[in-house]
């Protein structure tokens, strides 16, 4: 995409965030981490990712991460362009839950469900910028939120926080913290990047290669909330155990128009990049709940490189 943004910043907007039961005016603005030719932009709107610039194997810089040209056009979208959703991403049935004796009704944003947090979830608020810092060997920056108790119908107050970090070589580094303050909860943070490692107008993913070290999927309804049960993917559409172009066997999935499942991976010790879905109303699925006494911390690390042919 093409970005006519300076750093911190030419365009700066004034919009209402609602935190903790009050009205405060917070700005939104756009924030680049720079290390050599790597350029990673930011934004605390949903502490969203909108560019990330890195060079090809013919040294081509290109940017490989869906976006928008204006901030104004993340306040609008409903695809979660390179957002952190929470505070539980992905499904929960029903938009209910049971914990520790209570019943809990949420917003409900997907029909009879709740996606990605409900219909104001944290890709949807303003995250207040803890520390930044534009260049050096690993440039950072940190967002953090309260989320308050009952918000979207969740129980107890919640402080997260996003940091994105550049370091190594063409390496970015997400780390997701959140404490529960006063009340057991779930939370389940993720980022929702859309990838095109072809870089800007290069088409669609269709023809990239795609490996995924999970011999297991958990089994969806026709509203994509699971089941319950967990299916073998190998010898179906799902089966990238093999590195395999994303398009071989797409048309295989007419009723989902594509993949939108999650993945069970293999191994003991495994960096999930979500909880699985709906795992509150699924006792035998790893827990996603937070406690005073147990804070959640999410480590993702992407590693870009180049192979000439």
């Amino acid at each position: 995409m093409t970005n006519i943004f300076v750093v911190f910043l030419c365009l700066f907007m004034v919009v209402f965030g609602f935190g903790n039961g009050y009205v405060e005016k917070e700005e939104i603005g756009i924030f680049e981490l720079k290390k050599g030719e790597v350029s990673l932009k930011v934004t605390n709107w949903g502490a969203s990712i909108v560019s990330l610039v890195l060079p090809d194997k013919k040294g081509k810089l290109n940017d490989v991460v869906l976006g928008y040209d204006s901030i104004k056009e993340y306040t609008n979208d409903s695809t979660y362009f390179g957002a952190t959703v929470g505070r539980v991403a992905n499904r929960i049935g029903g938009a209910q839950f049971n914990l520790n004796g209570e019943h809990y009704k949420l917003v409900a944003n997907e029909g009879n469900n709740t996606l990605h947090g409900g219909s104001r979830g944290f890709s949807d608020v303003i995250w207040k910028v803890k520390r930044y810092q534009r260049e050096g060997p690993s440039p950072i920056v940190t967002f953090t939120y309260h989320s308050f108790d009952g918000e979207q119908g969740f129980p107890g107050d919640l402080v997260a926080s996003v940091s994105y970090i550049l370091t190594g070589k063409n390496q970015l580094v997400i780390i997701m913290k959140a404490k529960a303050l006063n009340k057991p909860t779930p939370v389940n943070l993720a980022n929702h990047a859309y990838w095109n490692i072809g870089g800007q107008n290069s088409g669609n993913i269709l023809n990239e290669v795609i490996q995924i070290f999970g011999s297991k999927i958990t089994i969806v309804d026709s509203k994509l909330i699971p089941t319950g049960k967990f299916a073998y993917v190998k010898g179906t559409a799902y089966d990238f155990l093999k590195p395999q172009t994303i398009g071989s066997r797409i048309n295989q999935l007419a009723e989902t128009k594509g993949y939108d499942i999650n993945y069970v991976l293999d191994g003991e010790k495994v960096l999930y990049c979500q909880g699985f879905p709906d795992s509150v109303n699924h006792p035998d699925f790893p827990s996603t709940i937070v406690t005073k006494e147990k804070a959640y911390k999410h480590y993702m690390l992407f590693k870009f490189s180049t192979k000439s042919h």
